[in-house]
C-alpha cells in the first residue's frame, strides 16, 4: 500500500490520508532516522556545520512532513480512528525524542563543533541554533546516570499520553453536551445571528427548534444576550464544569486526576535535571531570568490594576440594581449585566457590528493593512487539496515572488477543537541552492455563514484574526535560512506572542478600520457615529479583563513553581484569586480541568506570556502611533528587525534594535485604559 505520508510532497495530500497510514509511516522515518543517526555518528567528519546540523535538520525535516499534518488532522477534523492512530504515535515520538536528547555522542559532536574553529567562522544564527541544541541537550538529561535517563523517558513518554488524554477529555466533554429549545420565547434577547446559527444547528441534527452547544460561537452570545437567567446558568454550568468531578457530565472526562499526574511528573522532571521544581525548568527557554521575577512582574501590574477593577465591578453591580434590580450578581450574570451596560454608556454591542465586518471584507482589509506595511501581496490558491471544504489556501508574494504559503479555516464545526491558533506545516530551510518556502495553518472558530448570507463576524472575531496572522506572519516573513531558527522555531516563548499581539491594533485604527470594515450588502464604510462608539468602548472592564489574565497567569506558574505533594490545585486558584480577582466564581466551577493551554499545550508556567509579550508589542506599537500607524519606514524596520529574523537572535535584543531602548510597562497601561493606583489616588 502506497503511504502519502511517505512520499515527498510541496504540500500535505490531505486527502489521501487515513488513520492506517499514521503509526507505519512514524515507525518507519523513526527506524530510517535513528539508523542514518548511527551512521552519521560513526564517520570520521560528523563535527562541521555541513556535516552534523543539516543532516540533522534533513531528518527532523522529514518526520515534520508526516507528523504535522496528522497532529492538525486530529484537532480540526477528529474522529474515533485518527484519535487512536495519533495517540499510538505519541509514545513512539517520546521516547525518539528523548533517546536523541540523551545521546551522549550526538552531544559530544555538537560541543566538539562549538570547540572547533569553524565555529567562530558561523554566522549568528548558526552559533545560536549551535548554542541552543546544547542547552536542549542538557535539558533532555544528556548528562544524567543511565537509570535517571531511564526515567526522564518514561516522564516525557506518559506526559505525551497524559496531556493528549486532557484534551481528548476537553473536546469529548464539550461535543457532549447540548441542549434543544423548542419553545423560542426562552431565547428571548438573542440576536438574529446567534438565533439563525441554533436553528441551522437543529437542523443539522434533523431536530425542530434551536439546538445550543457549548462550542464559542454558541456559548457566547448566550452569556452575552439571553435575557433568560435560568438557561445562562444551565449553560455557563455545564461550560465551567467541562471535563471535570461537576455538573451534567461530572466523572465522564473527569481531568482531575490527569492534572495531579501531570503536575507530579513535571515536578520529578525538572527535579531530575536539578531545577526547583517546574516553573524554573520552564525559564531556561525564555525570556524572563527567574520565577520570583515573573511572580514579580505579574503582581505589580496586578497592584496597578486590581483598583481599577474593583471600581469597574462596582459600577456594573450599581448598574444591575438600579436598573434592573438585580443584587445577587452571579458569575452567568456578568457578560450579560456588562453588555446592557455597555449598550447604555456607548451604545454599541458587537452583533450590531456583525453587517460591518464581512469575513471577505475583514480578510482582504487584513491583507491591505499587511500591504501598506511591509509592501507583500496575498493571492488566493484554488485546488489545493485541504482537510474540509470551508478551507481555503494562499501565496504571500514579495515583488512577484512566492515567500510563504497559508491555509486559512475560519470557522466552527464538530470534530474541531475550540479556540484559535497558529501551527506549522513548513519551514523555511536553504538547501541545495533552493528554498523550502515556509507554510502555517491559521485555525479559528468563528460563526459561519448562515443561510444565504455571508458569515459576518464581530469584531472581536476580527481581533482574534488579526492575532492568528500576526503569528502566522513571524512564520511566514521569516529570511532565516536554517529550520532550526526560521519563523517561530528558536524563539523564546514568552516574545512568541509579540508579533500576533502588534498586530491585534491596527483593528483599533480608525485608518486601519476603513480597510477592515465596510456593510455586507451596500459596502458602506462603518458610520463614523458606530466608528466613535466602538473606540470608546474599547477599554470598557479593560481592568477587569486584565486581572483575569493575570489570575490566569499567576494560578499557572505559582501552581508549577509550589508544586508539591500536599499540593491542592484549587486551594492554589483560590488564593491566586483572592489575591487578584474582583469576581469570585461559584464553588461547582473546575475552570483548571479545561485550561488546555497549560495542561495540553505549550504554555505551561508560560502563560505569563501574554502578559510579558502585551508589553513588548504595546511599547513596539507605540513607536508606530509616534511616526504613523502606516509610516513604511516604521514597518519595514518592524519586518528586517523582528519579523525576518525570527529565532535567530535573541528577543531582548531584536526589540531593542527595532525600538532603540528596552521594553517599557507604561504603554500596556496606557492602551489598556489603566490608571495605576498611583495615579487615581
Amino acid at each position: 500500500m502506497k503511504n502519502p505520508l511517505l512520499e515527498n510532497c510541496e504540500l500535505p495530500p490531505f486527502s489521501q490520508l487515513q488513520p492506517e497510514h499514521v503509526r507505519p509511516a512514524i515507525e518507519g522515518i523513526i527506524h530510517d532516522n535513528e539508523k542514518a543517526i548511527s551512521m552519521l555518528l560513526a564517520s570520521e567528519n560528523n563535527k562541521g556545520w555541513t556535516t552534523l546540523q543539516e543532516p540533522i535538520d534533513q531528518l527532523d525535516d522529514r518526520l515534520g512532513q508526516a507528523w504535522s499534518p496528522v497532529g492538525h488532522m486530529n484537532a480540526v477534523v477528529n474522529s474515533e480512528a485518527l484519535r487512536e492512530a495519533y495517540n499510538s504515535c505519541l509514545p513512539l515520538l517520546s521516547e525518539y525524542s528523548t533517546r536523541l536528547g540523551q545521546n551522549r555522542q550526538l552531544f559530544e559532536a555538537y560541543q566538539s563543533l562549538k570547540d572547533s574553529a569553524e565555529f567562530n567562522t558561523l554566522d549568528k544564527a548558526q552559533q545560536k541554533i549551535i548554542n541552543d541544541n546544547l542547552r536542549d541537550f542538557r535539558l533532555a538529561g544528556v548528562a544524567l546516570d543511565d537509570d535517571k535517563k531511564q526515567r526522564f523517558g518514561d516522564i516525557k513518554k506518559q506526559l505525551s499520553e497524559l496531556t493528549s488524554k486532557f484534551s481528548d477529555n476537553v473536546l469529548d466533554a464539550t461535543m457532549a453536551w447540548s441542549k434543544l429549545i423548542t419553545d423560542e420565547s426562552e431565547l428571548a434577547g438573542l440576536p438574529e445571528s446567534a438565533l439563525a446559527g441554533a436553528k441551522q444547528l437543529a437542523q443539522a441534527k434533523e431536530k425542530e427548534g434551536w439546538m445550543l452547544t457549548l462550542d464559542f460561537p454558541s456559548y457566547f452570545p448566550v452569556m452575552t444576550y439571553c435575557d433568560n437567567r435560568e438557561l445562562r446558568k444551565e449553560v455557563y454550568t455545564a461550560f465551567s464544569t467541562r471535563a471535570s468531578d461537576q455538573g451534567p457530565s461530572a466523572g465522564q472526562f473527569d481531568n482531575t486526576d490527569n492534572i495531579k499526574q501531570i503536575l507530579k511528573l513535571r515536578y520529578e522532571l525538572a527535579k531530575l535535571l536539578g531545577f526547583s521544581g517546574y516553573a524554573e525548568y520552564s525559564l531556561a527557554t525564555k525570556m524572563a531570568e527567574s520565577p520570583e521575577k515573573v511572580i514579580e512582574f505579574l503582581e505589580d501590574l496586578a497592584a496597578k490594576s486590581k483598583p481599577q477593577a474593583e471600581k469597574e465591578l462596582a459600577e456594573l453591580k450599581a448598574f444591575a440594581k438600579a436598573e434592573f434590580g438585580t443584587d445577587d450578581l452571579q458569575a452567568w450574570d456578568i457578560g450579560y449585566y456588562g453588555e446592557k451596560l455597555r449598550q447604555q454608556r456607548y451604545a454599541i454591542s458587537q452583533e450590531e457590528l456583525r453587517p460591518w465586518f464581512p469575513a471577505e471584507k475583514s480578510i482582504s482589509g487584513m491583507f491591505a493593512v499587511v500591504n501598506r506595511l511591509y509592501g507583500i501581496e496575498f493571492e488566493s490558491v484554488e485546488g489545493v487539496d485541504t482537510w474540509h471544504k470551508d478551507v481555503r489556501f494562499f501565496n504571500i508574494t514579495r515583488d512577484g515572488e512566492t515567500i510563504g504559503r497559508f491555509y486559512l479555516d475560519l470557522y466552527a464545526r464538530e470534530h474541531k477543537r475550540g479556540g484559535a491558533w497558529m501551527d506549522v506545516c513548513r519551514s523555511r530551510w536553504q538547501r541545495d541552492g533552493k528554498v523550502q518556502l515556509p507554510v502555517a495553518y491559521l485555525t479559528c472558530n468563528f460563526t459561519p455563514p448562515v443561510g444565504d448570507n455571508p458569515a459576518l463576524l464581530t469584531h472581536d472575531e476580527v481581533v482574534t484574526l488579526f492575532h492568528e496572522f500576526g503569528h502566522g506572519l513571524h512564520h511566514m516573513l521569516t529570511k532565516v535560512d536554517y529550520p532550526s531558527a526560521s519563523g517561530i522555531s528558536g524563539v523564546a516563548w514568552d516574545a512568541v506572542e509579540l508579533p500576533s499581539q502588534f498586530m491585534e491594533n491596527w483593528c483599533w485604527e480608525k485608518e486601519g478600520l476603513a480597510l477592515i470594515s465596510g456593510h455586507f450588502e451596500t459596502g458602506e464604510p462603518l458610520p463614523e457615529d458606530k466608528l466613535q462608539k466602538l473606540l470608546a468602548a474599547k477599554n470598557f472592564q479593560s481592568a477587569m479583563m486584565m486581572v483575569r489574565q493575570l489570575e490566569f497567569s499567576l494560578f499557572d506558574f505559582k501552581l508549577h513553581k509550589e508544586y508539591g505533594d500536599d499540593l491542592n490545585v484549587q486551594t492554589v486558584l483560590d488564593a491566586v484569586r483572592q489575591q487578584v480577582a474582583v469576581i469570585m466564581p461559584p464553588a461547582f466551577n473546575r475552570f483548571q480541568n479545561s485550561f488546555s493551554h497549560i495542561f495540553a499545550g505549550g504554555y505551561a508556567a508560560g502563560y505569563y506570556s501574554y502578559k510579558w509579550a502585551e508589553v513588548l508589542s504595546a511599547d513596539a506599537f507605540s513607536k508606530f502611533e509616534e511616526e504613523g500607524i502606516f509610516n513604511r519606514q516604521t514597518g519595514e524596520s518592524f519586518l528586517h528587525e523582528v519579523l525576518e529574523k525570527g529565532g535567530s537572535a535573541e528577543p531582548m535584543e531584536l526589540f531593542v534594535k527595532f525600538r532603540g531602548r528596552e521594553p517599557e510597562i507604561d504603554a500596556l497601561l496606557r492602551h489598556s485604559g489603566i490608571k495605576s493606583s498611583i495615579e487615581t489616588a
